[in-house]
């Protein structure tokens, strides 16, 4: 029975590191999106003044973090039930529902979690420098 319990562990385990590393990803598309963005508006041929576009990709990977950062969060507490159970008993659940609920796991305390905004908020404030920054300094 403790193979059972080690398997299903390994199963959670598995779930909990790909959802860190769709996270990852999110994050590194991010900021490979703004760079390329910020590289072709400094050439002539391309109004610098589109940069705000930015701030759209930002969002919506800013909320898909979001949700990778709420099942993985969720997942972990499926884990930690799972690691707390009785060995005798297992039926290899991947069901999370009954954690939604859960303080930690509210969409919005995810939202406002440090890990989404210690990456999202430099983001868009750099955005937002570049496209005052060039507003200004266009009007003169």
């Amino acid at each position: 029975m403790i193979e059972n319990k080690i398997r299903h562990l390994e199963m959670l385990q598995s779930v909990i590191t790909r959802m860190n590393s769709n996270s990852f990803l999110l994050k590194g598309w991010t900021v490979t999106i703004i760079v390329a963005l910020l590289a072709f508006a400094n050439t002539k041929e391309m109004n610098s003044k589109f940069i705000i576009i930015g701030i759209i990709p930002t969002l919506i990977f800013m909320f898909l973090d979001c949700f990778f950062l709420r099942q993985e969060r969720l997942f972990r507490f499926l884990y930690n039930d799972v690691r707390l159970s009785d060995e005798n008993f297992f039926n290899f659940t991947m069901d999370t529902k009954k954690y939604k609920k859960r303080k930690k796991a509210k969409y919005w305390r995810v939202f406002f979690s440090v890990t989404i905004w210690t990456c999202y908020i430099p983001i868009v404030a750099i955005i937002l420098y570049f496209y005052i920054n060039n507003f200004y300094f266009s009007s003169k």
